[in-house]
């Protein structure tokens, strides 16, 4: 007896137990609710058929006309072996339509794929949509009738009481481990090295030009907290080379800077510098927001803090800042510098002198 009223993706294979077999089944629906720590903003979750998804990823896009970046979350080595975690890929942000071009061919793989995830998201509008490997569809936005009216489109109706597949025994299946006869046509069609997940999401992070993202560098900021913040940064001559960037791309940014240090920062001091820069930029929102908003800011680069501290080797010097700075804390990026510079920074600090006693 059939568990769903809908064309489940073929890699999620749902076995109720007895007392799941009378009272649930998985129905097509959605629901939303306001997100608790992002101020204006929405967060739905949807159960559809695998047929539909497609079609509500491109009107999405089309909410955010200008650019987005794709997100895919997948394994790099074999799923089942033990404690194995997904990783998670952002790619530069790109033209929409160009997007939608070229992934249109990898789409149904993305979708019936038991271990894959992917969407996209614009930081600056505060919209995501997300597809995940459980095959629950998620979005973030700042405007829930526009979502609400795209469900309707679909036929997608509100359930309050809506039931997921993890509520039920489930098995992921990938496309290479499903049987010819389950795929969908287009994708029976194809061979077996282009089912494999591991290849065609190669194939994507090449394409895309996609990086790994520490699950510690995964954050989200409502429209509304980004246009807090762009007036924060518009009210200070200093910062407003910054009112255009997204700040999200910032924090990351400041992420992977701290990264990189701990290898060996391969720039020079004009980069180093830039980069500390950024970093008083994001003290500056901190130290001017609203609490919950400051919170989080401060949550998305703890961790980066934490060990950009650890790198620093401090000397009794301070690199100065480039002019004056509108902070109430010490900021202790600037006590000293990291371990590890590549050849143009120690060369560049050899050049001001940073070496001599």
């Amino acid at each position: 007896m059939s568990t769903t009223f809908f064309d489940c993706p073929t890699g999620l294979i749902l076995k109720p137990t007895f007392r799941f077999r009378r009272r649930k089944k998985l129905h097509e629906g959605y629901t939303f609710s306001t997100l608790e720590d992002a101020e204006g903003c929405f967060f739905f979750s949807a159960v559809t058929g695998a047929s539909r998804i497609g079609g509500i990823f491109r009107d999405f896009c089309r909410f955010i006309p200008e650019e987005v970046f794709l997100i895919l979350e997948c394994y790099e080595n074999n799923p089942r072996q033990h404690a194995a975690e997904p990783a998670t890929f952002y790619s530069p942000y790109m033209d929409t339509e160009e997007l939608l071009e070229d992934i249109e061919a990898f789409l149904p793989r993305l979708v019936h794929d038991g271990f894959v995830g992917f969407g996209v998201a614009n930081n600056r509008h505060g919209m995501e949509f997300f597809f995940s490997e459980d095959k629950v569809l998620t979005c973030f936005t700042g405007n829930h009738i526009q979502i609400m009216d795209m469900m309707a489109r679909h036929d997608i109706p509100f359930d309050p009481a809506l039931v997921y597949p993890d509520e039920f025994s489930h098995d992921h299946l990938s496309l290479t481990a499903s049987s010819r006869g389950a795929l969908p046509a287009e994708l029976a069609a194809l061979p077996d090295t282009e089912l494999d997940s591991q290849k065609f999401c190669a194939d994507l992070i090449d394409l895309f030009e996609m990086y790994p993202v520490d699950d510690s560098m995964v954050f989200f900021l409502s429209k509304k907290e980004q246009d807090l913040i762009e007036a924060l940064l518009s009210s200070r001559r200093e910062f407003r080379d910054y009112v255009e960037e997204d700040f999200g791309d910032l924090l990351l940014d400041w992420n992977l800077f701290v990264e990189e240090c701990a290898e060996t920062f391969g720039g020079g001091l004009q980069d180093y510098r830039e980069n500390l820069n950024g970093r008083n930029v994001i003290q500056y929102v901190i130290e001017n927001s609203p609490g919950l908003l400051a919170d989080k800011i401060r949550g998305a680069i703890r961790e980066a803090d934490q060990k950009f501290r650890s790198h620093l080797q401090h000397s009794g010097k301070r690199l100065d800042p480039p002019a004056p700075l509108l902070l109430k804390s010490e900021p202790f990026w600037y006590n000293g510098v990291v371990r590890k510079p590549g050849a143009s920074l120690r060369r560049d600090l050899i050049r001001k002198g940073w070496y001599k006693p």
